[in-house]
């Protein structure tokens, strides 16, 4: 699964002009699952994502996490971070989870999420979102964890 997380200071996401998503302070979650990921992948992405330290502590070093501020999470689903671009000039989904997939591992990651960390906001599987957000720094960084070989 792979999460590429930006800190704001605020996020929101818009489906059909109405905001279903919104957080203060915290982590602006893009998330996609690969092939072959399980709930596995996604516990232990949920756990680092948690635990990831961005946030300044008093001596302006990033040493707290989200958890630690007790900072919102926005949570967006976004397939389109698995697109193979090493050929060509049209991306290619091969690497991302199937619909079904991606959205079961969505909703997973949701529910876990919700279950460890207070404040959990979220995107729509599937919708055309427009998605709004200040990162604070910026400070943004790619988080990944592999899903086993998928055999051919």
């Amino acid at each position: 699964m792979i999460a590429l997380l930006q800190r704001v200071s605020h996020a929101s996401v818009v489906v059909d002009g109405v905001t279903i998503g919104a957080i203060g302070a915290g982590l602006m979650v893009l998330l996609c699952a690969e092939r072959g990921d399980s709930e596995k992948q996604a516990d232990a992405l949920l756990a680092k994502l948690l635990a990831y330290r961005v946030f300044s502590d008093d001596a302006g070093k990033m040493n707290r996490s989200v958890s630690d501020i007790g900072g919102g999470l926005l949570l967006v689903p976004q397939f389109t971070l698995a697109a193979d671009t090493q050929s060509g000039t049209r991306p290619s989904f091969t690497p991302a989870a199937a619909p079904e997939d991606g959205r079961r591992l969505f909703d997973y990651f949701v529910r876990q999420a919700g279950s460890l960390h207070p404040q959990v906001q979220t995107g729509q599987f599937g919708a055309d979102m427009k998605v709004s957000l200040t990162n604070d720094g910026p400070v943004t960084f790619w988080l990944q964890v592999k899903p086993p070989l998928v055999k051919a």
